[in-house]
């Protein structure tokens, strides 16, 4: 049966051991109050997803994603402006964004980065922002979450001439395994969505199967790309459940062995018990 746009996949059996979302927009999902995300986090504890980073990509979702973070213990955050807009970037956001990446809730500075699909943005502008975000990862002592879109040699590029910061995470990692090579020997961590359970996506598929387990997270990106077989419906974080045992299958483990490891994985780069602690 073809599945219905609108309709939610159903929520899966629970992982054996729980997982964090690394990367989720839940005010997208339509999760904007606090009993709304509690709603949304509810669903995914019962699939075995029991926290994760809502992420912003502009600034009234920046103000946002850091007070929900507040609202629910299961919530953190990453503040950013998303490389398409970035055409009007001025003082007074990246003072604000400043402000808000050092609250204690929010534990990345992201989605930044390039996008070369999308035309909103000159790439001079994403360039200019993307560096300045580096820095502030660098300065409040956060991972930098990557957004990379068509671009992946100039986001190597920025990363080196800059000085990466000392976690950097590609967000939906969308690259072959030679870029993948490339990034894990420069200390990244690849994070994988939906895309990955995705038929037709042999070459990211490789890359999954490969990647070292300590630099691997999982992510919904939701509302946005649902894993297989329910392209095209509403995609939530306890989604990630799916994506991880397809990763799982890919790589030949156990699924309750590789959650516990990118469960460690999300609570070392994101320092999550820190940030539960303040």
């Amino acid at each position: 049966m073809t599945p219905r746009r609108g309709e939610r996949p159903p929520v899966p059996e629970r992982l054996p051991a729980p997982v964090v979302d690394a990367h989720t927009h839940l005010d997208a999902c339509g999760a904007r109050t606090p009993e709304g995300v509690r709603e949304v986090l509810d669903r995914a504890v019962a699939a075995g997803v029991d926290r994760v980073v809502t992420v912003a990509d502009d600034m009234a979702a920046a103000r946002w994603a850091a007070e929900a973070a507040t609202w629910d213990e299961r919530v953190f955050a990453a503040v950013a402006l998303h490389p398409t807009r970035t055409s009007d970037f001025s003082d007074a956001d990246k003072a604000e964004l400043s402000a808000l990446a050092a609250q204690p809730r929010v534990v990345a500075v992201g989605e930044t980065g390039l996008d070369y699909y999308w035309d909103y943005a000159p790439k001079q502008a994403q360039h200019e922002a993307f560096r300045w975000h580096v820095d502030l990862a660098k300065r409040v002592g956060k991972p930098l979450m990557i957004h990379d879109r068509d671009a992946h040699d100039d986001i190597l590029k920025v990363l080196d001439d800059e000085g990466a910061p000392a976690d950097v995470v590609f967000h939906c990692f969308s690259g072959d395994l030679d870029f993948a090579r490339a990034c894990v020997e420069r200390g990244f961590v690849l994070s994988f969505a939906g895309t990955a359970t995705f038929r037709n996506a042999h070459a990211l598929r490789e890359a999954v199967a490969w990647v070292p387990e300590d630099r691997l997270l999982v992510e919904t990106d939701a509302p946005f790309l649902t894993p297989h077989p329910f392209r095209g419906r509403p995609n939530e974080p306890y989604c990630a459940n799916y994506t991880l045992r397809e990763i799982a299958t890919l790589r030949q483990v156990d699924v309750a062995d590789l959650a516990v490891a990118v469960t460690r994985n999300a609570e070392r780069i994101f320092g999550l018990g820190d940030a539960t602690r303040s």
